[in-house]
């Protein structure tokens, strides 16, 4: 039995039972009443064996006569067999066959006839595979995320951009900036999301940067390795899709190529030499004009993104955030700095419990515990112990043998042997009774 016809055994058996009624057991098969009530009658005449195929187990009415078979089979044998590398394929069998033999066969059949007998094995060459991969069919399904490294300004200024291409319409947005980091990527991400929503997922690199493996304690407890940007795209409803090759990528990278050509020309042309002002014409001229040459449209009209967050909304999620252990002196200690937590009014964060540093772009810092904003100050300056106590540590910590000069400690292995082999000698003989 098949597994379709099994799954229908199992549910007629409900039915029989009188767990479900035989409506119910349509839906579950997804068949229509008149068709359920068939399969019903079937099933209680004869039991499951009844909802099998009529043909099942019976060979085809359209096969071949079993002495045209052994025919093929002995003259396969005979004239077209041999090693690996000198025997004929399935094709060529068929071909000759046909014009020596006079047995009109199709290349399938003959295929399928050796691999039976073992006259054919299944030889691929060693190659990787590659397949071109079809646009998206919704506008924000997919959206490709790449930088491209690239004298934009013909050394007139710093390099690197991040190139975003929508999946579906080939939809450009641009931003230039001096590296691909985490800011440079929500900047980017920002502005598609003001201008056309969030997207269903986005499609990156193998960069530390937006993917990164997890840890050993992160597999123990069944969790993804998530990297800042991963964590403010899951909050967002975007799902991370890293690329296995940069092949993978080829749409993007063509991109890339298109922009090196135009947008350089275009930059010399506009005699622009700073990233704010590339910025600003890619916002109001280069990205627009450049949608309306080379975008297309979306094969289906349902648009995939989602609403745009609130400004609030948007800046509790675009954040770097950092668990600290707060100490027994309520220090949080970030980034060479010490955070001093005040006493609170609402709530005290106990000692050795884990809070959250949030850090933004424009430099603004903040420590929650359990979701709760904390006061502190940061404590400018490490406090220094006394010189009194720190004089008496240091003549408690220096050792005594430092005033020693011949002193085990002070002495190599091999000038300690001879010594300590008279010792033993000299401990002997002192020790021996008069």
């Amino acid at each position: 039995m098949s597994e379709r016809e099994m799954t229908r055994a199992g549910v007629l058996a409900q039915v029989e039972r009188g767990a479900w009624t035989l409506v119910q057991a349509a839906e579950r098969m997804e068949l229509s009443y008149r068709q359920a009530k068939r399969l019903w009658k079937r099933y209680r005449k004869h039991g499951a064996a009844a909802l099998m195929h009529g043909n099942a187990g019976r060979s085809s009415n359209r096969a071949k006569p079993k002495k045209v078979r052994a025919r093929v089979v002995r003259l396969i044998r005979q004239k077209y067999s041999g090693e690996v590398g000198q025997r004929f394929g399935p094709t060529l069998v068929a071909e000759h066959l046909a014009s020596e033999d006079e047995l009109e066969l199709s290349a399938t059949t003959v295929r399928r006839w050796m691999l039976a007998e073992g006259l054919w094995s299944r030889e691929r060459k060693v190659r990787e595979h590659r397949q071109r991969r079809a646009r998206r069919e919704h506008f924000g399904e997919l959206v490709q995320l790449d930088g491209s490294f690239h004298e934009w300004l013909e050394g007139r200024g710093p390099r690197g951009c991040l190139n975003w291409v929508d999946d579906a319409t080939g939809t450009t947005l641009c931003r230039l900036g001096e590296q691909e980091t985490i800011w440079a990527a929500v900047g980017v991400l920002t502005a598609w999301i003001e201008k056309y929503g969030v997207p269903r997922a986005l499609y990156t690199d193998w960069k530390n940067v937006y993917v990164r493996e997890p840890t050993a304690k992160e597999l123990l407890h069944g969790k993804p390795g998530l990297t800042q940007f991963g964590r403010m795209s899951e909050r967002l409803g975007i799902k991370i899709i890293a690329a296995g090759s940069p092949q993978a990528k080829g749409r993007v990278e063509r991109n890339h190529g298109t922009h090196q050509d135009r947008l350089v020309k275009k930059l010399r042309r506009k005699k622009i030499s700073t990233h704010a002002a590339v910025n600003r014409y890619l916002e109001e001229e280069y990205c627009d004009d450049h949608n309306r040459r080379f975008a297309i449209d979306a094969t289906s009209e349902v648009d995939y993104h989602l609403p745009a967050p609130g400004a609030k909304q948007r800046r509790e999620i675009f954040r770097l955030e950092t668990e600290r252990v707060l100490g027994n002196d309520w220090v949080v200690r970030h980034q060479n700095r010490l955070y001093q937590v005040e006493r609170q009014s609402h709530r005290h964060a106990p000692a050795k419990s884990t809070v959250v540093v949030c850090e933004w772009e424009d430099g603004a810092v903040e420590i929650q515990y359990r979701g709760q904003k904390l006061q502190w100050h940061v404590v400018e300056e490490r406090p220094r112990m006394p010189d009194v106590v720190a004089s008496k540590r240091r003549k408690r910590s220096s050792p005594p043998a430092a005033h020693m000069p011949n002193h085990p400690w002070r002495r190599s292995y091999q000038d300690m042997q001879p010594r300590a082999a008279s010792g033993l000698g000299s401990t002997a003989s002192t020790c021996a009774p008069p």
